[in-house]
């Protein structure tokens, strides 16, 4: 690995210390280095708050370190423009900082490369790409609203080793184990929404919340059916919306609702119709899948994606940019569902 992948991995593990916690901005981190040490770093907190080059630049300062001729290492491209916090490009000159590596180019075609154009009329060195699809992935909601208007779709289940994610009579708790189920907690602090089928909410009541009593980004909890907001309230503590999805206008409409509330990652936990109908609809991104070592058997326990049967393994969905992890005794099966005329968003 080389000495910017080492420094721009750092930075990436800073910018993950706020996960979910960013949005509508990006989590970004930064690491500021001089003579092959580090003297900053820092991260965006929050929307409103200062961005990580700033942070890395006052840590710097406060640990007394000079930052002329040091190098900054940055997961997204430092923007150029006045927001709700000055340009960051301005600072960067300002305090001398003589080269900067980047991970991925602002995805807003407004504003792409005009930070590192920024940077280089002032006579900075620039590096862009490094570590590039890890810092894609980490943004990857953002990306999709900011281009887009509209979140990223990440549809997740539980699932035994015959595919199945309940009994005949609907009991699904626990198919996987608590390291599982804690991962689980991950996705839905990424998170600006959760939704699951009535069925699902009828049979689990679950909460659709992130089990952190300190957590103060809740997700929009929806449900997906013909259910009476009187039920939803029963179903789910707290009530959840609810919303009808008979075919895919309905989804686009769904998805252009939620990037307008600046909900950049939807997060669809289940059942099996509901699963089927977002596959059907052509709106999901991503499908992450914990298998766990048990077999159901028989005809009436509950396949993890229902639908239409298809008549040859030709018309099979198949995942592209695979990772595959262990947690506990269960395993997680994760990919990118290609979409016509789009490039994935890969990772490292």
């Amino acid at each position: 690995m080389s000495g910017d992948a080492v420094y721009m991995r750092r930075a990436l593990k800073l910018a993950r210390k706020v996960l979910g916690e960013t949005a509508p901005n990006p989590m970004v981190g930064a690491v500021l280095v001089r003579d092959g040490s580090i003297i900053g770093e820092g991260y965006h907190h929050r929307a409103g708050e200062p961005h990580a080059e700033i942070e890395a630049l006052r840590d710097a300062a406060a640990r007394g370190h000079e930052t002329a001729g040091a190098t900054i290492y940055v997961t997204l491209e430092p923007c150029s423009t006045a927001g709700r916090t000055p340009p960051c490009t301005e600072a960067l000159i300002r305090h001398g900082i003589a080269r900067v590596v980047i991970g991925v180019l602002d995805p807003n075609p407004k504003h792409a490369g005009r930070g590192v154009s920024r940077l280089e009329a002032a006579g900075i060195a620039v590096r862009t790409g490094v570590m590039r699809r890890a810092c894609e992935e980490l943004n990857r909601g953002f990306f999709r609203w900011i281009t887009a208007g509209r979140p990223w779709v990440v549809l997740k289940m539980a699932v035994t080793l015959d595919g199945r994610i309940a009994t005949r009579s609907g009991d699904s708790r626990w198919i996987t184990g608590p390291a599982a189920r804690e991962a689980v907690q991950d996705l839905r602090r990424r998170a600006g929404a959760i939704m699951v089928g009535a069925a699902t909410a009828e049979l689990d009541h679950p909460s659709l919340r992130v089990k952190d009593p300190g957590w103060q980004h809740q997700p929009v909890r929806l449900i997906a059916g013909s259910v009476s907001p009187e039920q939803a309230a029963q179903w789910v503590p707290g009530g959840a919306e609810v919303v009808s999805l008979p075919d895919r206008a309905a989804w686009e409409r769904l998805l252009d609702d939620l990037g307008k509330r600046e909900i950049l990652e939807l997060l669809i936990e289940g059942g099996g119709t509901l699963a089927a109908s977002a596959l059907r609809a052509g709106i999901v991104d991503e499908a992450v899948f914990f298998v766990a070592p048990k077999i159901l058997g028989g005809t009436g326990s509950r396949p993890a994606v229902g639908g239409a049967d298809p008549a040859r393994i030709a018309d099979a969905i198949e995942l592209e940019d695979i990772r595959v992890r262990r947690f506990g005794r269960d395993t997680m099966i994760a990919g990118l569902v290609p979409k016509k005329g789009e490039t994935p968003c890969s990772r490292d």
